[in-house]
């Protein structure tokens, strides 16, 4: 299943120097909830098949507690390759693996 949406990227305030991130919206979220139960990896991770703009990726996505939503970790790579920094609001997608 593919989800598409824009949001905001953010550092994480646990590590600002390493880790930024973009949300899944609420609606996606739960969504990816009742597809996945308990079949997640570990600490909830689900692995998707990401872009941001025109980059493509594979990594995972994770439960935010903060958020109620599920994030995207956007590394330095894809940053660097769209031109967007903390704060800009970028579109994304991602298709869930092994679902």
């Amino acid at each position: 299943m593919r989800f598409e949406f824009s949001g905001e990227v953010y550092r994480w305030a646990a590590r600002k120097e390493l880790w930024t991130f973009v949300a899944l919206p609420d609606d996606a979220s739960d969504q990816i909830v009742a597809i996945v139960e308990d079949m997640t990896n570990g600490w909830g991770s689900v692995r998707v098949d990401a872009s941001v703009g025109a980059t493509r990726f594979r990594t995972s996505i994770f439960p935010d507690r903060e958020k109620a939503s599920y994030v995207l970790p956007i590394k330095k790579a894809v940053r660097e390759a769209e031109g967007v920094g903390v704060g800009d609001t970028v579109r994304a997608s991602v298709t869930l693996v092994d679902f």
